[in-house]
């Protein structure tokens, strides 16, 4: 929806992070756009925003900035180049929900911003997600994209006696179930998001040399530590910025030490997972956006290769996983 209402067409250009899941490249290339990635900032996998001018051209319609983990990324630099060169700004808010900037919440920031309530989430529906519109101006097309390219919804408020088919749209509506299921979540979402905080700063003090650990994980990632440490050189980096405690991960300096911790918390029954692959090294983008594919883009290509996200979940068991 937020690439319908920015009108892309074939041939547009859309700044986007190499970075992120595919999704937030698909809307626009299922447009016809052609996608411009931009690498990640040296201590945080969000967009570089000092990189997002250079890669302008006469045919950039838009950029995507994606709030990786629901740390924010620099929205008054990205919206300052955004006015001067008259482009959409869309947030890809996927694991941004209870998140700020500034005091602003994120996905309130840009023209359009999409949530996620896949069931990594920290609240979730298992699919769907949430459109969020800051520009008025979109508000009456994004109703009749939502009614499948009707003027429904203005019937039944009585502003047009019947209602035809006037634009394109799709179903993009969840069932009252999900939103239902969905709705209990949000009404506990305070509750949810502090025992969150109290497991990521938990993680955050275990990790964090010198510090004292709290009694959440702590037998359980002392021991594994234990463990790791005469067969790893481990020097991880961490972000002091929890965000919205969506997630915790850890930086390795290698590939090859991250699997191997990796390895580690599987023989104890732990499960760690990788994240996103760098999409400008993707198989299409060799095939469709061979440019694309060509650049170096370190930063996004060593988060690939070297973060490892640990579990954190509402009733992830305190004291040990094991």
């Amino acid at each position: 929806m937020a690439a319908l209402l920015c009108d892309i067409q074939p041939g547009d250009e859309v700044i986007l992070p190499s970075f992120t899941f595919v999704s937030t490249a698909n809307a626009f290339v299922l447009r016809g756009a052609k996608i411009v990635f931009v690498d990640s900032i040296a201590d945080h996998p969000n967009m570089d925003e000092s990189l997002i001018e250079e890669l302008i051209t006469p045919k950039t319609k838009a950029i995507v900035v994606v709030h990786y983990a629901g740390v924010p990324c620099e929205m008054d630099g990205i919206l300052s180049i955004a006015t001067k060169h008259n482009l959409w700004v869309i947030e890809d808010a996927a694991q941004g929900i209870d998140s700020f900037y500034k005091e602003k919440a994120l996905g309130s920031i840009g023209h359009l911003s999409c949530f996620s309530f896949h069931e990594t989430k920290n609240i979730q529906s298992g699919e769907g997600g949430l459109l969020g519109i800051n520009d008025t101006d979109l508000i009456r097309r994004a109703e009749i994209l939502w009614e499948k390219g009707t003027d429904r919804a203005a019937f039944f408020r009585g502003e047009v006696n019947k209602y035809g088919w006037v634009d394109i749209g799709s179903s993009f509506l969840p069932s009252e179930v999900t939103a239902a299921f969905l709705w209990a979540q949000l009404e506990e979402l305070k509750s949810i998001q502090s025992r969150r905080l109290s497991i990521w700063d938990s993680y955050f003090q275990l990790f964090d040399k010198g510090s004292t650990t709290t009694e959440i994980l702590s037998e359980t990632y002392q021991k594994l530590l234990s463990q790791a440490s005469g067969k790893i050189d481990i020097t991880w980096q961490r972000i002091e910025n929890k965000g919205n405690a969506h997630m915790f991960y850890l930086l390795f300096q290698n590939e090859t030490e991250r699997s191997e911790f990796s390895t580690i918390l599987k023989n104890e029954g732990v499960l760690s997972v990788f994240h996103y692959q760098s999409l400008h090294k993707s198989e299409y983008s060799k095939k469709h956006f061979p440019d694309q594919y060509l650049r170096e883009l370190p930063n996004s290509d060593r988060y690939s290769d070297c973060l490892l996200r640990l579990p954190i979940f509402y009733e992830l068991p305190e004291v040990s996983m094991l």
